[in-house]
């Protein structure tokens, strides 16, 4: 004896029975009241497809097939329902569905109560592995969805930083991204310490959290970012999270057109690149554009170095130091050799020595804008270059 004429009967009223485990269903679970992530007929369809698989059992005791309930988890999973709500509309529609049978079993006497625990243990057991089919099935799509998306994010932000993309599709990449189609925007790159290693890990997550959307690409040496700055306050606010990264990052001006997003991530580089030391930090290009010019050209900044202070540093090690360390002084003192001597620690004349001296060896006067500025550059490819009063070649004295 077993189910099979149970079975039979409520196979012949399948559609009003998948009508009403639909109803249950969406009546009770969050996710499949809203309409937009799952019709009702699609409902009903998988309620059908998964009581006709259990009832088909229940006739042949034959192998039990999952498919359909793989299928439920698939689509759940596309259709973004949350897998605990898809887990508890499974659980109602098989209880449902046990109600149903214990109902018709009674009908016929020939079905006795051994019989039914017999078979309810067989069918508890069955929607334990269609339970486990849709749980396995959801995490796989999920999975793969998660990889798809984020290889797709992957190659949208690419297509910015590089600018291969069109006016058209600009907007539409800012949308899927998640960016304000408007800026101001700040591209920050990365250095990482290994291949593929991600420098900013939990960076997107941690701008988010401060409403600052963004997207990011990473590279075998470096992480690039292109971030949303909607707010007066934005801008510090990224500053602060990425400093907390501990990690070696160069960041752009703030620039209003995704169009620009080539070039300020040209400026990010080179504001990397122009970062003091090795430890951490952020660089901020308008921090020093002078010197991120003069990174971005080694070799034309090694020439400006030979035509402009080469007799400088042919000096004896104490001197060149002495002459470089007051000459950076007197420009982050502004021109003035009264702050420069307090900051050195010196009298005043001793600066305005110094300054002359350094004039009578290169033959270029200090109060000429032109020759200040061409000084200044060189002074920081120095400085680049471990020359200066700070380098490896500098002695104090």
């Amino acid at each position: 004896m077993d189910l099979s004429g149970v079975a039979a009967a409520l196979h012949a009223r399948l559609p009003e029975l998948a009508g009403r485990m639909a109803l249950r269903i969406r009546s009770e679970v969050d996710a499949y009241k809203d309409e937009s992530l799952v019709s009702p007929d699609a409902v009903r369809r998988s309620c059908a497809a998964n009581a006709d698989f259990v009832l088909t059992h229940l006739r042949r005791k034959d192998t039990p097939d999952a498919e359909a309930a793989r299928e439920t988890g698939r689509a759940r999973a596309e259709q973004g329902v949350p897998l605990a709500d898809t887990l508890r509309a499974y659980r109602i529609g098989s209880e449902l569905l046990w109600t149903e049978i214990l109902a018709e079993a009674r009908t016929r006497p020939e079905v006795s109560d051994d019989l039914l625990v017999s078979e309810s243990a067989d069918f508890w057991a069955l929607f334990g592995l269609y339970a486990e089919a849709v749980a396995v099935a959801y995490r796989e799509t999920a999975a793969e969805l998660t990889s798809r998306g984020q290889a797709r994010r992957s190659a949208l932000a690419e297509a910015l930083f590089t600018g291969v993309i069109t006016d058209h599709t600009l907007w539409e990449a800012a949308r899927e991204l998640g960016l304000p189609e408007q800026g101001p925007y700040a591209v920050a790159v990365a250095e990482a310490g290994a291949p593929g290693e991600e420098p900013l890990a939990g960076v997107e997550a941690a701008l988010l959290r401060a409403d600052l959307p963004s997207a990011w690409r990473l590279l075998p040496d470096r992480q690039l970012g292109l971030i949303a700055l909607p707010t007066a306050a934005a801008e510090d606010t990224c500053l602060r999270v990425l400093r907390r990264s501990r990690a070696r990052v160069g960041f752009s001006p703030c620039f209003p057109s995704l169009r620009s997003v080539p070039q300020n991530l040209r400026f990010a580089r080179l504001a990397l690149s122009g970062l003091p030391g090795t430890g951490p930090g952020v660089a901020r290009f308008d921090d020093d554009p002078l010197a991120m010019v003069v990174a971005a050209a080694p070799a034309e900044a090694a020439r400006l170095v030979e035509v402009t202070l080469r007799p400088v540093l042919d000096l004896p090690a104490a001197e060149r130091s002495r002459l470089l360390r007051t000459l950076e002084q007197w420009f982050a003192s502004g021109g003035s050799a009264d702050a420069a001597a307090r900051d050195l620690f010196v009298h005043p004349n001793t600066v305005r020595y110094r300054l002359r001296r350094i004039e009578e060896l290169t033959g270029r006067s200090l109060s000429d804008p032109r020759t200040t500025a061409d000084v200044g550059a060189a002074l920081l490819a120095v400085r680049d270059r471990g020359e200066g009063p700070a380098g490896r070649r500098a002695e104090t004295g």
